[in-house]
């Protein structure tokens, strides 16, 4: 085993040979939007997420079902070919699954990928003076809240939904392409926030993160969210336990301070990488149409270990 519980990183890694290793995830969760086709492929696109997240690419995946025994069944199927549809964009094979009857609707992945035990890129390892990049924006969690209220505009919903089945995969093969890039740490924004993913970053690293908080991209749509109300339980949940470790520079705006904590679904990479690898790796990212901000620096070790500042 070359990666497991040891620093919270977002799949497992074991090496099956002497340049090949397995990394293996799962995740599945309840419906986000109405449209079943469109759920299925956010589920596709999370799950898949934690495998790019590591540097490995997505092989083989089994199906997690849980729907209600008189169900509509043509909901189900819409489900299964969204997520099909994003299997095939990221050329992993679904090799079967399981089902169980449950009142409530669940649907994810648990997905093998390979990588090379060398090249394994894990939330340990960023060094002081990289720069912190990040490949999407911040607001799925607090405008999936709004659509659940049914007061979401609808250009929020596109936003958001764009995101959330665009997947990592165009990211990874650039960050894994070229060692030039001096990549060091990588991790994606998921369930816990940027605040809850840079903290495991930084405890597993040693060091202590400064997070440019007006560079930080926010989907059209959050800030509203957040002047209104619409915060999920997991926001608050993630705030009540990772607030501690920040300090603020006075003047972050309140609603900014909250989505650093807002749960995302199937966010952005944050990626650790030297000072003179920076600007190459924007570029190629942008090349390769994949959203790229410099959004903090790594620095000595303090306390609190996240700092935000304008």
């Amino acid at each position: 085993m070359l990666v497991g519980f040891d620093h919270a990183d977002d799949a497992g890694v074991y090496q099956i040979a002497p340049t090949t290793a397995l990394v293996q995830t799962v995740d599945f969760f309840t419906p986000i939007v109405d449209d079943p086709y469109t759920f299925g492929q956010i589920a596709a696109t999370n799950a898949l997420s934690d495998v790019y997240a590591m540097g490995g690419r997505p092989l083989t995946a089994l199906a997690l079902v849980c729907f209600p025994e008189k169900g509509d069944l043509e909901v189900l199927e819409r489900i299964l070919a969204g997520g099909l549809s994003k299997m095939m964009e990221a050329g992993c094979t679904i090799i079967g699954g399981h089902s169980i009857r449950d009142d409530e609707t669940k649907f994810g992945y648990s997905v093998t990928g390979l990588i090379d035990p060398q090249r394994v890129l894990a939330n340990k390892g960023a060094r002081v003076g990289d720069r912190l990049l990040f490949t999407k924006a911040l607001g799925t969690g607090v405008i999936s809240t709004a659509i659940k209220k049914g007061v979401a505009e609808q250009r929020w919903i596109d936003a958001a939904v764009k995101s959330m089945t665009t997947l990592n995969k165009f990211a990874a093969e650039v960050i894994t392409a070229n060692d030039r890039f001096s990549v060091h740490a990588l991790t994606d924004i998921t369930g816990f926030g940027m605040i809850g993913h840079a903290r495991e970053m930084a405890l597993a690293s040693d060091v202590s993160l400064n997070i440019y908080a007006s560079r930080i991209p926010l989907i059209e749509g959050a800030i509203e969210c957040v002047r209104a109300g619409y915060i999920p339980g997991g926001l608050k949940a993630n705030r009540d336990f990772a607030e501690c470790m920040v300090e603020y520079e006075e003047g972050i705006p309140p609603e900014v301070q909250t989505l650093l904590f807002d749960p995302q679904t199937a966010g952005g990479l944050l990626i650790a990488v030297s000072d003179e690898g920076t600007t190459p790796l924007i570029q190629a990212l942008l090349q390769a149409g994949v959203g790229a901000a410099e959004i903090g620096e790594v620095i000595e070790k303090t306390k609190p270990p996240i700092a935000v500042t304008t």
